[in-house]
């Protein structure tokens, strides 16, 4: 029986030849003995060859043709060095090893490619060869086999990975900075380490050389198409956004559109049970995103389900900001909750409202409970429900490592039509998972050509919205920097001082165990604030599937305690772990705050008889670009 040859043995053996038959097609070169060792490439071999470099110099050509027709093309999206502005100056800072590391670092390395040699029986460590390797480092990037099949490429991440770890200790361990500082030393150094990955660069990627050469370079051509595609858009794509209609597929919930103002569209759903709670509910999700992350589909609608426990729902889309909204400040949203409170009061001819606020739009809500309460109005508020929310900054994780003075100065720079492009922002969050929402995607659709999947949540994660440029800028500076708005009356919103301290409301706060936007312990935070009962709960997963968990998905769980914790170490010390989705338990929470029910009549359907509304949900402000 003939030994089916090692495809990378010649290859490797050869890397003149690898560096041809990898680059060849874009320069329109092509070696034809290369690919085969020393044996010439099949005539069909070589047109196929060629047509890849062809194709790919034509998409290039055409790009390059695009660009220079159009100077204001979306390229500095895609600008790495604007990336590094934003994320500080401190890379320039990357310590520099002194001759004795040096030296120890050279003696751990020489040690490790030892070991890792030796599992192959090579070198002076050698073993036996032909068994399991066991390799001392694991990293899900290097997961495939292919990594290990062939010493070279085990060589190729172990060391990666083993200098990784060195720089990260280095970067932690560099002496005459601050704590903040330092976290952006680590997060930048990270961020830097994660690009250099051995899995992004097709030469040194042994899943993307094989799949090279298995389509003759078709994946390469679906690549290149994938990146311009996404230079062309400015925003790297993480699913497939042409299987996804707004009111078709994803905001599926029925419902009507009953107020409108500049800033935000007022959605009521239309009820699927014959009673309803006397209450209504208004939900507010942050501007930063599609309000729909809470109506993706049906089975992981949180308003669907809301309204079938008999919830009249009320939702706020918010308008992606323009040029118009250039001086749109953080009262200005304070005073639209304000707004959509007062409207469904009227509307519905009841003295009270249940509030949820998501995120960015549950620190504003607090800020419209602490007014409402000093100007005597707290009773509008029957109940206030916070989704990830932070109100004390000095915790709030990664995110923190962008609001030093010259980073408020970089993003301003990027606002100079009075807006933020959502863009930047969606590539901020990005790098906080690198691996995850940007050199994966770099891999699996750049360099592999896969297609993209059809994902709800993904699509969501890249629908975009603009933000106003002083908003943002207040918000990062006195919230985020400044930690003002814990400080009794340091801040004034709408002509009123805010006092967090003031709030009687009963609350309930959902914190999520993993969530790296707003930290639980940055959320457990609000205990120390508010004054009013208060109920919370930690979730399962993060600041995405931590909220969006429906009881059906029999997934992740969540915990409780009804001791008097002081702090959430103390609370998850002696917590309860539930099964399950947390939604079930909120739900009876805000039966006990009213439990009152009133026929699902007049106006609890929007657009019945004499009822004036402006248009079917899910409105038009959420498919604003």
């Amino acid at each position: 029986m003939t030994e089916t040859p090692d495809p990378f043995t010649n290859l490797y053996e050869h890397p003149a030849k690898l560096m041809r038959a990898m680059f060849a097609p874009m320069t329109g070169g092509m070696d034809p003995q290369m690919m085969m060792g020393e044996a010439p490439m099949k005539p069909e071999d070589a047109q196929a060859w060629a047509e890849t470099g062809a194709k790919l110099q034509t998409l290039w050509a055409q790009y390059q043709a695009e660009q220079m027709s159009n100077p204001q093309a979306l390229v500095p999206y895609f600008d790495p060095a604007r990336w590094m502005a934003l994320a500080g100056d401190w890379y320039k800072q990357m310590p520099i090893a002194q001759a004795e590391q040096q030296k120890a670092l050279w003696e751990e390395g020489m040690q490790l490619w030892n070991e890792v040699l030796g599992q192959y029986g090579l070198g002076p460590n050698a073993g036996a060869a032909g068994g399991e390797v066991e390799l001392p480092r694991k990293d899900r990037r290097f997961a495939d086999e292919k990594w290990r099949a062939h010493p070279a490429f085990a060589l190729i991440h172990q060391t990666y990975l083993f200098l990784a770890e060195r720089v990260e200790e280095m970067a932690d361990n560099i002496d005459g900075l601050n704590p903040q500082q330092r976290e952006q030393l680590k997060f930048t150094t990270k961020a830097i380490t994660e690009a250099a990955s051995p899995a992004n660069f097709p030469l040194l990627n042994p899943v993307v050389m094989e799949r090279t050469l298995e389509t003759k370079g078709q994946n390469l051509v679906k690549g290149m198409e994938h990146l311009l595609a996404d230079m062309r858009r400015g925003q790297l794509s993480h699913t497939d956004a042409s299987a996804f209609t707004l009111g078709e597929n994803i905001a599926t919930t029925p419902g009507k559109v009953v107020h409108e103002t500049p800033l935000y569209q007022l959605i009521q759903y239309s009820p699927t049970t014959e009673k309803v709670m006397a209450t209504p509910l208004v939900i507010f999700p942050p501007w930063i995103n599609r309000f729909y992350i809470l109506d993706l589909n049906e089975k992981k609608s949180f308003v669907r389900w809301a309204v079938d426990q008999g919830v009249t729902v009320f939702m706020v889309s918010w308008k992606s900001a323009d040029a118009s909204m250039k001086d749109v400040i953080w009262d200005d949203y304070v005073r639209a909750q304000m707004d959509a409170i007062d409207h469904i009061r009227t509307r519905l001819d009841v003295p009270s409202v249940h509030a949820i606020g998501y995120c960015v739009a549950g620190t504003t809500l607090a800020a419209t409970l602490a007014l409402l309460h000093r100007r005597g109005e707290e009773d509008k508020v029957k109940s206030a429900t916070f989704f990830t929310a932070q109100v004390d900054f000095e915790k709030a994780g990664e995110l923190l490592n962008f609001i030093d003075d010259g980073q408020l100065g970089t993003i301003k720079a990027l606002s100079p039509d009075g807006y933020l492009d959502g863009r930047y922002m969606a590539a901020t969050f990005n790098l906080l998972r690198g691996t995850d929402l940007i050199w994966n995607y770099v891999v699996n659709n750049y360099l592999l050509g896969e297609e993209y999947p059809a994902f709800d949540l993904l699509h969501w994660n890249g629908d975009v919205t603009n933000l106003p440029a002083k908003w943002h800028q207040q918000y990062l500076r006195d919230l985020y920097r400044d930690n003002r708005l814990v400080e009794a009356d340091a801040l004034e919103v709408d002509g009123t001082p805010v006092d967090l301290g003031l709030i009687k409301t009963p609350t309930y706060v959902q914190a999520g165990k993993e969530d790296h936007i707003a930290p639980a312990e940055s959320v457990w935070r609000m205990k120390e604030h508010f004054t009013g009962p208060l109920k919370f709960v930690l979730a399962g997963s993060g600041h995405i599937a931590g909220v969006v968990n429906p009881p059906s998905s029999g997934k992740y769980q969540y915990w409780l305690n009804d001791g008097e914790p002081r702090n959430l170490a103390e609370f998850r010390d002696g917590a309860v772990e539930h099964p399950g989705s947390w939604w079930p338990d909120w739900i009876d929470w805000l039966r006990e705050q009213d439990g009152q029910t009133v026929p699902a009549t007049g106006k609890r359907k929007p657009g019945g008889k004499g009822d004036k509304i402006i248009e079917d949900a899910p409105g038009r402000y959420v498919a604003t670009r």
